[in-house]
């Protein structure tokens, strides 16, 4: 099952990265922005492009196609080619023969409060920028051949790099790094960092997708997305976590998490658990999780709908064994996150929660939300539900009897109000603040399918019925295709997405839709092998949209393919 160099991909869609490593190479310098040249972008303090890397001849820049697989990436030109590697989780490595170098500064100017330093380190000869974006530094260290520094010391705006020759062999090494270090020493050879790097690259696919074969074309490149998108712990990422993009959406979202997770859980438990905890680590007092954890930054001004209890369940049959105290740190944890929906988002005298702006229930301007944003809804409600009994599950696992029949007995609240006062009789309504109801051709509307065979089966059989009309030849649309509202690219107004996919076809299958189930999932699997891991997808046409390097998309597909492999097999028997 293992593969020497794993698969090929364009940097335009997905960044060269590494396990660990808070940089990547991407022409990706800003949100839907992107530099006609490849460049060392890092996420520490936000997305930052710092260095500009050009493949140079005879003093110009040298005509180039790149390649690109998990440990290597080229660029070749008529006379020769530069390769880079990633040696460790702070340092890559250049060298080339044929091609030069150039190493810019990614902004020419420098102001008391923004830009890129350069000099040269009279401890060394290293060639240094220090970077106001990022508060890093990055030292350039020169292992064989010439290069010339331009811009050294440079004040204002100024051309700042260093520029290596491509007469003969050359070699650098780009390093990321606080204040200061040693000098640089290579700690092994340019060949031994990419075998080093497909040996990893190959463990890690070999532990998330050891069924991978013919019928899943896409599961090498789904876990090259995942592997490359790790970052170590730092700033406010308390643990080794799977970041949503190293593009412009580099962050951990209270619920993206959860799908990383279960792609993970199979073959890197311990991995998958520190997903699901991380944003547990930064649980405020009202017991809400944050909107979204970044290096530098978190962010409480909206949540994420409640899913944890869906996911726990989910983890814990594939996870297995947990020890008692992770399992209690876990329940009390989980028990302040559902109080939060209880306590702080239902109105006096209410048994349903509510949303205070679509972003909470992260379908941010999906048509649900469009008269009013203060909203009660059926999806809310059912994960509440399952949120409310995966506690249950835990509190009797605990030895907790009375704390498990009041949480029950809570769900049971939760799931009655939810059919009494949002069911009509042929579907779902949203309720506002004052009362008001409506109804919408969102697909969120038709979310509350995940409670599966817990809801009555003709409204399971109304929603699967809708959620069929919803379909295009890739997948759940999320809004109905024929919908006034319908937009190609509106975000949740249109494309096709992978956390609804992934949820809508979990709750058909327990539903007993499983021939739904199952179309859904090929057709979002088929989607995947063609265009890739986006962000989202146009639903009609199925191209990615947005951030093209996805990794709950990634998660999603890993998760369905492995479902797919195992009912394949066991049908097989």
């Amino acid at each position: 099952m293992s593969s020497t160099t794993g698969p090929a991909f364009s940097v335009q869609h997905i960044p060269f990265s590494y396990a660990g490593s808070w940089f990547g190479i991407s022409p990706v310098v800003a949100e839907k922005t992107y530099a006609e040249h490849l460049h060392l972008v890092s996420h520490q303090s936000g997305l930052h492009a710092v260095l500009r890397l050009v493949p140079m001849r005879a003093g110009s820049e040298a005509a180039t196609t790149v390649s690109a697989s998990p440990a290597r990436l080229v660029w070749t030109g008529a006379s020769g080619r530069v390769e880079l590697a990633y040696e460790s989780v702070d340092t890559i490595r250049l060298r080339g023969e044929g091609l030069g170098v150039a190493i810019r500064a990614a902004h020419p100017t420098l102001t008391p409060f923004s830009g890129t330093y350069f000099y040269r380190d009279p401890v060394d000869g290293a060639h240094v920028f220090t970077d106001y974006g990022t508060g890093r530094r990055y030292r350039v260290t020169v292992l064989a051949g010439t290069a010339q520094a331009v811009g050294a010391q440079a004040l204002g705006t100024a051309d700042r790099g260093v520029l290596v020759d491509g007469d003969g062999p050359w070699e650098v090494a780009i390093e990321e790094y606080d204040s200061a270090r040693p000098p640089y020493r290579a700690g092994r050879t340019f060949d031994e960092a990419i075998k080093a790097a497909e040996a990893e690259f190959t463990a890690f696919v070999d532990a998330v997708a050891p069924w991978r074969g013919p019928q899943t074309p896409a599961a090498e490149l789904a876990a090259y997305v995942l592997w490359s998108a790790i970052v170590r712990p730092a700033g406010f990422i308390t643990r080794p976590a799977v970041l949503m993009s190293k593009h412009w959406m580099d962050k951990v979202w209270s619920w993206d998490h959860c799908f990383n997770a279960l792609a993970l859980a199979d073959g890197l438990p311990d991995l998958a658990w520190h997903q699901f905890r991380i944003v547990f680590d930064h649980q405020d007092p009202a017991g809400a999780l944050p909107d979204s954890i970044a290096h530098s930054e978190v962010l409480y001004n909206f949540v994420k709908p409640p899913i944890h209890g869906w996911a726990l369940r989910r983890l814990r049959h594939r996870l297995g064994h947990l020890d008692r105290a992770e399992l209690t740190a876990t329940y009390d944890a989980l028990t302040r996150w559902t109080a939060f929906w209880l306590d702080a988002r239902r109105g006096p005298g209410e048994h349903l929660p509510h949303y205070q702006h679509g972003n909470d229930s992260g379908w941010d301007n999906a048509t649900t939300f469009d008269p009013e944003r203060v909203v009660q809804s059926a999806d809310l409600a059912a994960f509440l539900v399952q949120q409310l009994c995966a506690l249950a599950d835990l509190a009797r696992l605990l030895g907790r009897g009375g704390e498990a029949t009041r949480w029950a007995a809570t769900a049971e609240q939760v799931r009655a109000a939810m059919l009494d006062q949002l069911w009509n009789g042929e579907r779902f309504v949203a309720r506002g603040a004052g009362g008001n109801t409506w109804t919408s051709d969102s697909l969120l509307d038709l979310m509350a399918i995940t409670l599966g065979d817990d809801l009555p089966a003709p409204i399971r059989a109304i929603l699967a019925d809708r959620i069929r009309e919803h379909l295009t030849a890739f997948g759940p649309a999320t809004e109905l295709p024929t919908s006034a509202r319908y937009e190609a690219d509106g975000y949740w107004r249109g494309p096709i997405w992978a956390p609804s996919t992934v949820l809508i076809e979990d709750g058909l299958r327990r539903a007993g839709h499983t021939g739904l189930a199952d179309d859904i999932s090929a057709r979002f699997r088929a989607l995947c092998e063609g265009s890739g891991f986006a962000e989202n997808f146009d639903a009609r046409t199925g191209a990615g949209l947005r951030d093209r390097a996805y990794t709950w998309t990634a998660s999603a597909y890993l998760i369905l393919a492995a479902a797919h492999v195992e009912r394949t097999t066991a049908s097989a028997r």
